[in-house]
């Protein structure tokens, strides 16, 4: 396990020992139903209208004592966080329960940003992790109502929750945003595809709207983190996906001497079925079958990949294709099961030259084949928890790679970190340069209703506002000087806050109760909106 996959590990433990590491059930088309299978209907709320309307009376009458009792809150900073599991700490049953579909990250979004004390939220939901990214008001509040939402949207009880979920706390936060886009969070150390979900989430943001200006810094520049790591420690160089490994366990379990001849099924030829077919090609494969709703996907692929047969089954042929397979592959985004145990028992019996056993490998996450399959005498399941036995190999040489990596990651936590904790001091420098400006305005009208407007000519008028604009900044330029924070001097953080805090008292700026509150009202307003 990486150093991310480590953090993320302990941390899980520790939420679930009651301890904090360091560093309204609304209509939801990802709700699980009771079975632990997710339906893609809507739940009805019993309480109709009336209920609704009690929540959000509540929820405003909550946000209204939070800016009552505000001051308390004046000591803590908004914090940035990550909620969340992973294959290195929960089973794929709990993930597919939790998983949400990628059209609809913008609703989740914005269910997370209505919470009361979450301002900015993104979701980063793939087939190893489910991790929700947030910028809270308060650090546990904030995430006591994450929580909440995760059980609520899964059906999963918030106890249960705890024992698999991992949480992080602002650099520590970053740093595992910062390794996962890098692949070094990733079940395959180094794999590509991370970066390319990492990307998505920035882009789907950008459309929807939905990301807040933390939290889109932050993914951008993992994404950045993301392209060094590769550009600069070559750890993509012979590292598996996802796919490749799916492939390579599916030839393991083949016996030696027929793996070439199997029989090869792919269900589903999304961007995860033509990775399968290009591993295939690598190992030597010469035909497959390919099931997919619409031929169009499978003839873009056929036409990029000419180095294989590729035979199109429609989706209602499936279970006959997989009656002539030894091996399937399944890599769609069905909510429901495709093969169950009844399913695996009416399919004819593997030939003894093949093992007597058909292999289901299953890449998707909610899974497309029933756990229970494997209780079938000829036939195995294997999900992407089961690539572990794949990515063993060459291990000494990814962790090599993977501490090149951290130095690089350190490099553009330290940058993010910079740019963060800049604007901490933006309103009081704001408001300070207000401040004078209304002076100087002020004083310069005075000035110029003395002399007269008769004995001014334009040049003489301008030199004096240049004069009184001039007298202003060189007054300001020691104090903002001592409010920079970008990492472009020794000045620590801790010493530029001191200065903001001196400057807010002597000109009774008041900037952070101004930020706070108007962040409150905000949220007032969405809610009662």
């Amino acid at each position: 396990m990486m150093a991310g996959a480590t953090s993320a590990t302990a941390a899980a433990g520790a939420f679930a020992a009651g301890t904090k590491p360091r560093g309204s059930a609304s209509a939801c088309p990802w709700v699980v139903a009771a079975g632990g299978r997710r339906r893609s209907g809507v739940v009805r709320c019993d309480a109709g209208g009336d209920a609704q309307a009690v929540a959000k009376a509540a929820s405003i009458a909550a946000l209204e004592q939070f800016k009552i009792s505000a001051d308390r809150y004046m000591k803590e900073r908004s914090s940035i966080a990550v909620i969340g599991l992973s294959v290195h700490t929960a089973p794929v049953d709990m993930r597919e329960k939790l998983a949400v579909a990628e059209e609809l990250w913008p609703r989740a979004i914005s269910e997370l940003t209505s919470l009361n004390h979450i301002e900015e939220a993104a979701v980063l939901s793939t087939c190893n992790r489910m991790e929700i990214y947030v910028v809270a008001l308060s650090w546990n509040r904030g995430i006591r109502e994450v929580v909440d939402w995760m059980s609520k949207k899964s059906g999963i009880p918030a106890s249960e929750l705890r024992e698999h979920l991992f949480m992080l706390r602002d650099s520590d936060a970053t740093r595992h945003l910062f390794e996962v886009s890098s692949g070094l969070d990733s079940l395959v150390l180094g794999e590509g595809q991370i970066l390319a979900q990492v990307k998505q989430v920035v882009r789907n943001g950008q459309n929807s709207g939905g990301l807040g200006k933390n939290i889109d810094r932050m993914f951008k520049d993992a994404i950045t983190a993301g392209k060094r790591v590769r550009c600069e420690t070559n750890i993509s160089a012979g590292a598996v996906s996802v796919s490749s490994a799916a492939v390579e366990l599916a030839l393991m379990k083949l016996p030696k001497s027929e793996c070439l001849s199997a029989r090869m099924l792919l269900i589903g030829a999304g961007k995860m079925g033509k990775l399968v077919v290009k591993h295939l090609i690598a190992k030597g494969c010469t035909k497959v079958v390919v099931v997919n709703r619409s031929v169009e996907r499978v003839d873009a692929i056929r036409e990029e990949m000419k180095d294989i047969e590729i035979v199109y089954r429609p989706l209602t042929e499936m279970y006959e294709a997989a009656a002539e397979a030894d091996v399937v592959f399944t890599s769609t985004a069905s909510e429901s099961l495709l093969f169950t145990k009844e399913h695996a028992e009416a399919l004819p019996p593997i030939s003894l030259a093949m093992g007597g056993v058909r292999l289901f490998v299953d890449i998707s996450v909610p899974r497309n084949v029933g756990a229970c399959v494997s209780d079938v005498e000829h036939a195995r399941v294997y999900n992407v928890d089961d690539l572990k036995e794949v990515v063993e190999a060459n291990k000494e040489d990814r962790l090599r790679k993977a501490m090149e990596a951290q130095t690089i990651i350190s490099q553009e936590l330290k940058r993010f970190e910079a740019w963060r904790d800049s604007l901490e001091t933006v309103p009081t420098i704001k408001k300070l340069r207000s401040y004078a400006d209304r002076i100087r305005a002020s004083e310069l009208e005075k000035c110029l209703t003395k002399i007269g407007e008769d004995n001014l000519n334009k040049k003489m008028r301008r030199s004096i506002e240049e004069l009184s604009t001039g007298i202003v900044n060189k007054l300001l330029h020691g104090p903002l000087q001592h409010l920079r924070c970008d990492g472009s001097d020794s000045r620590t953080l801790d010493e530029t806050l001191e200065n903001m805090h001196a400057l807010n008292r002597m000109f009774s700026l008041d900037t952070e109760k101004a930020v706070l509150e108007q962040k409150i009202k905000a949220k007032v307003e969405k809610t009662q909106s």
